[in-house]
């Protein structure tokens, strides 16, 4: 392998494991925040979240994928002036736009509440959480700018870091404030948010400071900047059409909480109950639906690359082998994760969240969020082959899907009927990006590793539920009983694999490897 590959291999693995310890941090945060707040708490906190994104996007446009790309080419030509213009030029526009959209959101945070907010005590959680908007937008632009020099290692040491002081502050806030009410409770969670991403920002200008390209003589901001609007136009020519899915994303999620709570009133669920049982959905089935995925992330990571150069190369082979390689990790990953979220439903959501009723929502979208796990790579795929306006327009149909069978669903069904609509929109969302790389260039695969994957799936689930029901039958404890059999599950999963021949053992390089 190359020295660019080596690289670009660590920088994989890097960032991988800094997803993998997020997620775990993230996890005890969200656990912890859920035990203590309870579903009305979380639903506030939902409530309140979804406008930072949409402002966020709108002040990004785009730029930290811009900036890596072009960051790297200015490097690898030795432009220094260049890098930095680049740097600069970001910063003054991610700068501008955030702290102006900010300052809107504050003033006008009274009307946003009324119409946004179907529960007024969410007011306090959104006032909280909107000064993170600049923050995260200028520490997008160094961690494109790091991205882009291949300092893989300090994106993920400022990431570990947000997790790590977040849990440690929302620990402190939410005890404060919790005797006051749980809306401000939900506030101090936010708060919390903005004070761990702002020691963040501060980790990468120091990162910057100490690794950063050095400045020049005579380079000053005001030259850069007048100097700049040729590279603002590179920039852009790159960012813009990468925005336009995150403003959908936005506002869907910015409506999402009215959309559903409105199903709910028409099914005749009151405001209160309402905010309960949309906690439940986004604060408790969500975290564990999403926690296996940030494989399949990592992988995606990689995988936009290695489709771009094979298509530039018109390498028609090495696509479909990559693209085989992407969907059978991800049916790896996705099987096990699907049967343990579905069968272990209630148990889970009992032992983590101590919310039983959770657990009817988890396993209803289980099923259909397996094809999520395949969602990535093919979001991936497509980036790589060109075609992001395709991919935009499956996402618009599919959110319009999404929002539509939610709301019909939910004020019939109530919010079964909303968990229905959430997965029927990611089934949808999922084929037709399928369907989309099948019609440009094919898409061929063999069943074998469908049904092999399957067999041992089935046999997982036999084994986990034997187990359950002998430890269960033994008195043990719940934690205990649930660990157990999800280990012995997991255990016979992957004994079945190689028995099957799913996975071979390649003794040359003493690892695992998949023979697909």
């Amino acid at each position: 392998m190359s020295q660019h590959g080596q690289s670009f291999m660590r920088g994989t693995l890097v960032l991988s494991a800094a997803a993998f310890i997020n997620r775990i941090l993230g996890f005890i945060s969200g656990m912890y925040i859920a035990r203590v707040l309870g579903a009305e708490g979380i639903g506030l906190l939902m409530m309140a979240h979804p406008l930072v994104p949409l402002v966020i996007t709108i002040t990004e446009l785009g730029l930290p994928v811009a900036i890596s790309k072009l960051v790297a080419e200015a490097h690898a030509r030795g432009e220094r002036e260049k890098v930095r213009r680049i740097l600069h030029v970001s910063l003054a526009v991610t700068g501008i736009l955030s702290i102006a959209l900010t300052t809107l959101s504050l003033l006008g945070s009274e009307w946003i509440a009324s119409v946004l907010l179907t529960d007024q005590r969410a007011y306090y959680a959104m006032l909280a959480i909107t000064p993170i908007a600049p923050i995260v937008a200028v520490s997008a632009v160094l961690k494109g700018y790091f991205r882009g020099m291949q300092q893989m290692r300090t994106i993920a040491a400022s990431d570990v870091l947000e997790h790590t002081v977040q849990i440690a502050i929302v620990l402190a806030l939410v005890h404060l404030l919790l005797p006051y009410g749980v809306a401000y409770a939900a506030a101090g969670a936010m708060a919390a948010s903005v004070v761990s991403e702002a020691i963040s920002l501060l980790f990468l200008a120091i990162s910057y400071k100490i690794y950063g390209e050095s400045k020049l003589p005579g380079e000053t901001w005001r030259r850069h900047l007048k100097q700049g609007r040729g590279t603002l136009g590179e920039l852009l020519q790159i960012g813009l059409p990468t925005t336009g899915q995150g403003v959908v994303h936005s506002l869907y999620n910015t409506f999402q909480p009215l959309l559903i709570t409105s199903s709910l009133a028409l099914a005749g669920i009151g405001t209160a109950l309402a905010t309960k049982q949309f906690g439940l959905l986004a604060g408790y089935a969500f975290p564990l639906l999403f926690m296996p995925s940030f494989i399949t992330q990592s992988l995606s990571t990689a995988l936009i690359p290695a489709i771009g150069e094979a298509a530039a190369n018109k390498n028609s082979l090495l696509i479909h082998e990559r693209m085989n390689q992407a969907i059978n990790l991800g049916l790896l990953i996705g099987a096990p994760a699907t049967l343990i979220l579905y069968e272990w439903a209630t148990p889970l959501t009992t032992l983590i969240y101590n919310a039983p009723e959770a657990g009817v929502l988890l396993s209803i979208l289980a099923p259909m969020f397996f094809l999520h796990y395949f969602d990535a790579p093919l979001h991936a795929i497509l980036l790589g082959l060109g075609r992001a306006k395709a991919m935009l327009v499956n996402y618009v149909i599919a959110t319009a899907f999404r929002g539509i069978s939610i709301f019909v669903l939910g004020s019939q069904m109530g919010i079964s009927g909303v968990a229905y609509g959430i997965g029927i929109g990611i089934v949808m969302q999922t084929l037709l990006n399928f369907l989309t790389i099948s019609s440009s260039i094919g898409f061929y695969w063999s069943i074998r590793p469908f049904v092999k994957v399957g067999i041992c799936t089935m046999l997982m689930g036999i084994g986990g539920h034997w187990t359950y029901s002998y430890v269960i039958s033994q008195g043990m404890p719940q934690v205990w009983c649930v660990a157990t059999s999800i280990m012995c599950a997991l255990f016979v999963y992957f004994v079945a694999l190689i028995l099957t021949g799913t996975l071979q053992w390649k003794s040359r390089r003493h690892r695992f490897s998949i023979p697909w």
